[in-house]
């Protein structure tokens, strides 16, 4: 086990605990104690994201376990923070937007797994990479918003957490679907052209067997 896989497997570690300090009556919401350690949780298991994957190009320790491992540990985390955020926040978070936001993730998954065994790959696109940065705004903002409504930061500035938190969860919601369709498109193009090559490689070859079948006929 390579120190990025490890990595990648904290991550996936966060994941029931994120879940028990959101669940849980042991932390209060009073002080906002509840609110403040599920936030830490989340953005330090979103940072391992970018870790593991620095670490494995640096390293040269690209394995095929975690080619495997580190989507699947986004797919989960994501899945499992906005599963939770419907029963915490069902205000902000309503089921249908969590729907939304987890199917996109397994369609993309699943639009990927189609494309390998075709034998291309779908990169991600910098909308898809931008999508994770909100995911992250948008988690951490739900997640406050349900202790405090605002932040008095300085005795001038007045930071609108609840505002905040709405406008990312809508922002993410359309994100999702915008970066879905631009994952489709891009599949859709790729499987084209290569049903396209098919067809004509099975053209050129039912050409050249009537060919040989009359040369041999002559």
């Amino acid at each position: 086990m390579n120190l990025p896989n490890s990595i990648t497997l904290t991550r996936i570690a966060s994941i029931p605990l994120l879940i028990w300090i959101l669940s849980s009556s042991r932390f209060s919401s009073e002080h906002g104690e509840k609110e403040l350690l599920a936030s830490t949780v989340f953005i330090l298991a979103s940072i391992t994201d970018g870790i593991d994957g620095y670490l494995a190009r640096k390293r040269g320790q690209i394995t095929t376990m975690g080619m495997l491992l580190d989507p699947l540990a986004d797919k989960l985390l994501i899945a499992a923070a906005f599963v939770t955020l419907v029963q915490f926040n069902p205000a902000m978070v309503p089921a249908w937007m969590a729907v939304i936001i987890i199917g996109r993730e397994f369609l993309v998954s699943g639009l990927r797994s189609i494309a390998a065994s075709e034998g291309f790959t779908i990169e991600a696109s910098e909308l898809g990479k931008f999508k994770m940065f909100v995911q992250i705004v948008s988690v951490v903002a739900v997640i406050l918003a349900h202790r405090w409504r605002e932040w008095h930061l300085f005795s001038f500035y007045i930071l609108p957490v609840y505002w905040i938190a709405l406008l990312a969860v809508w922002y993410m919601v359309l994100l999702s679907l915008v970066s879905a369709g631009d994952y489709f498109i891009a599949f859709w193009s790729k499987i084209d052209r290569q049903s396209e090559k098919r067809r004509r490689r099975s053209f050129v070859l039912s050409r050249r067997r009537k060919r040989d079948v009359q040369a041999v006929k002559t």
